[in-house]
């Protein structure tokens, strides 16, 4: 995308930036909603969520460092500290909102699994409008797909519309299912694996390091998460760990016309098309601008 989204002075604003601050409000939005529904105190998910949005930028960019580019910032290590030159890690990110949501749950005495359910719809949505404005495009085009951005001469992989348009979808999934749950954490669980495993295919039209032939670092950290996924899924769901239901909880369940299947299928098709519009505009615009 391009680099600066517009500036203030000498104050420049970034697409990447600028997009992941808005992807953060709605999806605070949608996690205030669902914490309301459930009757969980909003002020608490709200100072969570501010946390969780920190230490994922941080895990981003820690793992980011460590896995992929480790040497270039031991001999650059001012370029550390200098974010709005890239290099931020989904699976850190992941990693780190995970570490510091456990620790802020155990010193609040809260039940992890409980909240984990209620943000996970909110970070699907989230991730999905962040990644409109990243610049990290994949490989060249076999053949000048119409689909395929320009990006100085060359035809390449849209990789971040692949994405966020699956981020869209699993978000649509954890909506619809929200309220469909057998046991605490099986919608959190759910997003992890479902998320491992569109990034996974994303990968495949990215550049990354590689560990052999077409598998990549990528791969295999989505690949543990999977399997993490579905360890603590199976015993979770074995273990009794049973969610009490909107009306244990002394809760009215009131269905909304965003609680119906067709609205909400219409509004993330809707999503889906601004933010191709909003990621085709940003500069480099689709094959046919070539």
């Amino acid at each position: 995308m391009k680099p600066v989204l517009f500036q203030i002075g000498s104050f420049q604003i970034y697409s990447f930036g600028f997009m992941i601050a808005v992807g953060v409000l709605v999806g605070l939005y949608f996690a205030l909603r669902e914490a309301k529904r459930k009757g969980i105190d909003t002020e608490m998910l709200y100072n969570l969520a501010m946390g969780l949005v920190i230490s994922g930028i941080l895990g981003a960019r820690i793992f980011y460092i460590l896995v992929y580019n480790l040497d270039y910032y031991i001999q650059n290590p001012a370029e550390i500290i200098m974010l709005q030159h890239g290099g931020l890690s989904i699976h850190g990110g992941l990693l780190g909102g995970f570490i510091f949501g456990a620790w802020f749950i155990r010193r609040h005495k809260l039940n992890f699994w409980v909240l984990a359910d209620t943000v996970a719809p909110a970070i699907a949505l989230g991730t999905a409008i962040g990644r409109v404005g990243c610049d990290v495009f994949g490989v060249p085009m076999s053949k000048p797909w119409f689909w395929g951005v320009n990006v100085k001469g060359q035809v390449l992989h849209p990789t971040q519309l692949y994405e966020f348009v699956l981020d869209y979808f699993i978000f649509f999934l954890l909506w619809r299912f929200r309220q469909r749950t057998r046991f605490d954490g099986q919608l959190f669980l759910i997003y992890i694996a479902l998320y491992a495993a569109a990034r996974g295919i994303v990968e495949f039209f990215r550049y990354n390091p590689t560990v052999g032939g077409v598998i990549s670092v990528a791969h295999l950290a989505s690949l543990v998460f999977i399997m993490a996924a579905a360890v603590v899924y199976f015993w979770l769901g074995r273990s009794g760990n049973k969610q009490l239901s909107v009306k244990d909880r002394g809760l009215t369940l009131q269905t909304s016309a965003l609680d119906l299947f067709w609205v909400q299928l219409s509004l993330v098709l809707l999503a889906i098309a601004v933010s191709m519009a909003i990621y085709y505009g940003l500069g480099y615009g689709p094959v046919e601008a070539i």
